[in-house]
C-alpha cells in the first residue's frame, strides 16, 4: 500500500474517531441536562448564551494561535515554515487534543458538580477540544491537497469513516434509559477509549508517511516564490500581517463574507434537526411506526448523509462544489413546500420527509470544507501569501457559523413554545420532559399539538432555503474565477486580482 492511500485511510480514520462521540453528544446532551438532570429554565438560557460567546470567539482564537506564525513569516524575528513543519504541527496538535475531547466528551454523561455550572463548564470544554481538531483536521485537507480531485477523495474517506462512526447513534439509542444512566455511562466509557487510541495511532501513521507525500507539494512553494518579481519579494518582506490587518482583509474577501452568511443558517438548521429530530419521531410518527423502526430511522439519518455524499462529491467532480450545494437548496425548499401542501396525516411521506429533510441537510454540510478549501486558496492568492493560513480561515468561517449552534435548541424551544404551548422546562409536565404526554390531552387538543410541530417542521426548512438560495447566488468563487485561483496556487505564476 502506497504512502498516499495509507494517508488517506488515516486521514478518514481521524472523521471516525471524531464523529462516533459527537453523533451521541447531538443527540443526548440536551435531553440528558432536560430530562435527568432536571436544569431549571434560567440556567439553561444563561449557559447557552456563555456557550453563544464562547463557541464563537474560540474558532478564530484558536485558529489565529495555530496559524500566526504564517502570517508573520516576512517579520524580521521569523524563520520561514514549509509545509512538511506546518502538517506536523497540526498533527502534533490532533495527537494532543483527540484523547483530551475523549475526555471531555465523558464529562456531559456522569454528574459531577451542581447542574447550572456542569452545563456550562462541559460545554465550553467539549467544544474548545472539539474545535480544535476540526480545525486542524480541515486545515490538513487544504494543505495536503489542492485539486478538486485530491479534496474529494479526502472527503470520500472522511465520509466512508462518518458512515462507520454512526453505529454508535445505534448503539446508544439502544442503552438510552432515562430512569437508569448505568449502561448508557459504560457505552460511553468504551467509545471514549476507542477515540483516544484512533487519535494516537492515525496521526502517528500519517506522521510517519507525510515526508513522501508532501515533497511534491514543497516543490510547487518553491515554485510560487521563485516566480515572483524582486520588488515583489521586497514587498513580501516588509508586510505587516498582524492580526488589525488580517480582520481587514477578511471583511475584504467577499466570498468568504457571502458564504460565511450562508454557513450561518447551514449550521442552524443542521443542529436544529439533530436537536429535534427524536421530537418529531415521537409525536408525528407516534402509533404509525414502531420503536425499533424510529431507532433504525434515527440511525439510517446519521448513516444516510456520508454514504449520499460519496454520490455528492463525484457531482462535484463533475459539476462543480458550487452547482450541487446549489442543488441541494433548491431540493429542501420543493420537499418542504409539497410537504406543506400534503399536510402531517400522511404519516409514510411524512417519514420519508423528515429522514429526507436531515439526510439532505447534513450532506451539504458535509461538502462545505470543499468550499472553505476554496477559500483558503482564494485567500492564498488575492493577500500573496507564501503560506496558506488553514487553520485561521476555518477558524474565522466557524467564527460567523457557530453561533447557528447555540441558536438552534433556543429558537427550537421557542418555537415550540409557541406553536404548542409545551414549555419543555415547566416544571410537573413530565418532570421537564423534552416530549409532551399526548396521553392526557383531549383529541382536539392532540391535534392542535400535532399541527404545531408539523409547522415546526416544514417551515424552518422553507426559511433557511430561501435564505441560503438568495445568499449563495452571490458568491462567484466558480468558473473562470476558481480555475484562475487553481492555477495560481499550484505555482503556475503569482499575480494581484
Amino acid at each position: 500500500m502506497n504512502s498516499d492511500t495509507v494517508i488517506s485511510l488515516s486521514y478518514g480514520s481521524l472523521a471516525l474517531f471524531t464523529s462516533i462521540l459527537h453523533n451521541v453528544f447531538l443527540i443526548y446532551h440536551v435531553d440528558t441536562f432536560v430530562s435527568i438532570y432536571k436544569i431549571d429554565k434560567a440556567s439553561f438560557w444563561i449557559g447557552e448564551t456563555v456557550f453563544l460567546v464562547w463557541n464563537s470567539f474560540n474558532d478564530p482564537l484558536l485558529g489565529w494561535l495555530s496559524d500566526k506564525r504564517q502570517l508573520n513569516i516576512h517579520s524580521q524575528e521569523s524563520s520561514p515554515t514549509n509545509t512538511l513543519q506546518i502538517l506536523t504541527r497540526r498533527l502534533h496538535m490532533l495527537t494532543l487534543c483527540g484523547p483530551l475531547f475523549s475526555l471531555s466528551f465523558l464529562l456531559f454523561w456522569f454528574s459531577w458538580v451542581h447542574t447550572s455550572v456542569q452545563f456550562v463548564v462541559c460545554l465550553c470544554l467539549y467544544d474548545s477540544f472539539l474545535t480544535i481538531i476540526d480545525l486542524q483536521h480541515s486545515a490538513l485537507l487544504a494543505d495536503m491537497a489542492i485539486t478538486n480531485e485530491a479534496r474529494t477523495k479526502l472527503n470520500s474517506y472522511c465520509s466512508i469513516f462518518n458512515a462507520i462512526g454512526s453505529i454508535s447513534v445505534f448503539l446508544s439509542y439502544f442503552v438510552w434509559k432515562m430512569d437508569s444512566m448505568v449502561s448508557f455511562q459504560v457505552l460511553c466509557a468504551i467509545l471514549a477509549v476507542f477515540s483516544s487510541l484512533g487519535f494516537l495511532l492515525c496521526t502517528r501513521v500519517i506522521q510517519k508517511h507525510l515526508p513522501k507525500h508532501i515533497k511534491h507539494e514543497d516543490s510547487l512553494q518553491s515554485i510560487q516564490y521563485g516566480a515572483l518579481a524582486p520588488q515583489q519579494q521586497a514587498d513580501f518582506i516588509s508586510q505587516k500581517s498582524d492580526l488589525k490587518s488580517y480582520i481587514k482583509q477578511v471583511t475584504g474577501h467577499t466570498n468568504f463574507m457571502w458564504f460565511s452568511c450562508m454557513n450561518l443558517v447551514q449550521v442552524f438548521h443542521c443542529h436544529f434537526n439533530s436537536n429535534f429530530f427524536p421530537l418529531f419521531l415521537e409525536t408525528l410518527l407516534a402509533g404509525t411506526v414502531s420503536p425499533a423502526f424510529a431507532s433504525f430511522l434515527l440511525g439510517i439519518s446519521f448513516v444516510a448523509p456520508h454514504i449520499n455524499n460519496l454520490y455528492f462529491l463525484s457531482l462535484c467532480r463533475r459539476y462543480g462544489v458550487y452547482k450541487v450545494i446549489q442543488f441541494l437548496f433548491g431540493v429542501k425548499f420543493l420537499l418542504s413546500v409539497l410537504m406543506v401542501c400534503l399536510g402531517p396525516n400522511f404519516s409514510w411521506l411524512l417519514c420519508i420527509f423528515i429522514a429526507s429533510n436531515r439526510v439532505f441537510t447534513e450532506g451539504t454540510c458535509k461538502l462545505l470544507n470543499l468550499v472553505i478549501s476554496d477559500l483558503v486558496d482564494e485567500d492564498y492568492v488575492i493577500h500573496q501569501r507564501t503560506q496558506t493560513v488553514s487553520a485561521l480561515v476555518f477558524g474565522t468561517a466557524n467564527f460567523f457559523s457557530k453561533p447557528g449552534q447555540t441558536l438552534a435548541p433556543l429558537i427550537g424551544t421557542w418555537l415550540l413554545a409557541y406553536n404548542t404551548g409545551h414549555d419543555i422546562f415547566q416544571q410537573g409536565n413530565a418532570m421537564g420532559s423534552m416530549k409532551l404526554n399526548v396521553n392526557s390531552m383531549t383529541q382536539a387538543e392532540q391535534s392542535t399539538y400535532k399541527q404545531g410541530v408539523f409547522a415546526i417542521l416544514v417551515y424552518v426548512p422553507i426559511a433557511c432555503a430561501l435564505i441560503q438560495l438568495a445568499v449563495w447566488s452571490r458568491f462567484n468563487l466558480r468558473g473562470k474565477r476558481l480555475k484562475w485561483v487553481k492555477s495560481l496556487r499550484t505555482g503556475a505564476k503569482f499575480s494581484t486580482v
